[in-house]
C-alpha cells in the first residue's frame, strides 16, 4: 500500500511508517492504563492555550489525536481500497511531535476499506479505549468525547471532500461520503453531528480558553459564558 496520495490530502492524512522514534508510545499502552504520554500532551495544550481548566486542554488534546487517527485510516481506505490496521502493538504516538511524525505505524497488515473492518480497527480498537482512558486523566463528559470522535470524522470527510474536488475525483468524494454515513451510524457515534454541514451537538470546550472562540462546526452560534456553570454541550 502507497501512502503517497493519501498524504498529499494534508499533513493529518500523513502517516510515518517504520520504527518508532525514542519518543514515541504505543497507544495500546495508554488504553492498558499507561498515562505518562497522554498526560503530557494534555500538559503542553494546557499550557500553549493558557487555560487552568484541565478539562479544556484534555478535550482540545483529544480532538486533535482523534482527527489524527481517523485522518490515517479514511485516506488510505478512499484512496487505496485499505488502510493501515493498528492491531495492538503497531500504531505509535509521540505527544512532543505534531503530524505527520507524531504518529507512527510499524505494521505490515492491512485491511479492506469497509464500514465494518474501520469501525472494528478504528473506533472500537483505538478511539472508544483512547476516550476511556482520557476520563481517567481527566474529569471530562463521555458526551463531550462522543461529540469529538464524530467531529474529527466529519473534519476528515471534508478535508476528503476539499482534494476530491480540487483534483476531479468524484469517486472519491462518493466513497468517503458512504463510509463516514456508516460509521456515523454507530450507537457511539449517532448523533454526534447533524444535517448536511456535519454540524456537531456538543462543543469542545475551546471557547473556555483565554482567547478562545467557536469552531467552525460547533453547536453554538454565540460563545456562552465561560463562567464556572456554564456546563451546556458537555
Amino acid at each position: 500500500m502507497n501512502l503517497d496520495e493519501p498524504s498529499s490530502i494534508g499533513g493529518f492524512f500523513a502517516l510515518r511508517t517504520g520504527a518508532p522514534g525514542s519518543g514515541h508510545t504505543a497507544l495500546s499502552r495508554i488504553h492498558g492504563g499507561d498515562l505518562t504520554a497522554l498526560t503530557a500532551r494534555v500538559d503542553r495544550v494546557a499550557s500553549r492555550l493558557g487555560t487552568p481548566e484541565r478539562r479544556v486542554a484534555a478535550s482540545i488534546a483529544h480532538l486533535g489525536l482523534a482527527a489524527r487517527i481517523w485522518s490515517t485510516a479514511l485516506g488510505p481506505a478512499v484512496l487505496c481500497g485499505e488502510f493501515p490496521d493498528p492491531v495492538p502493538g503497531t500504531l505509535y504516538w509521540d505527544p512532543e511531535l505534531t503530524a505527520p511524525d507524531d504518529l507512527c505505524w510499524s505494521g505490515r497488515q492491512t485491511r479492506p476499506a469497509a464500514v465494518d473492518t474501520l469501525r472494528e480497527a478504528v473506533l472500537e480498537g483505538q478511539l472508544v479505549p483512547l476516550a476511556e482512558a482520557l476520563r481517567t486523566e481527566a474529569r471530562i463528559s463521555p458526551r463531550l468525547l462522543r461529540g469529538n470522535t464524530g467531529s474529527a470524522l466529519a473534519g476528515a470527510l471534508r478535508e476528503l471532500t476539499r482534494w476530491a474536488r480540487a483534483h476531479g475525483r468524484p469517486d472519491v468524494a462518493r466513497r468517503a461520503a458512504h463510509l463516514v454515513t456508516g460509521l456515523l451510524e454507530h450507537p457511539e457515534l449517532s448523533g454526534t453531528v447533524h444535517g448536511p454541514a456535519l454540524r456537531r451537538t456538543t462543543c469542545c470546550l475551546y471557547y473556555r480558553s483565554p482567547g478562545g472562540g467557536l469552531c467552525g462546526d460547533c453547536v453554538f452560534d454565540r460563545a456562552p459564558s465561560a463562567g464556572p456553570d456554564s456546563r451546556r454541550g458537555l
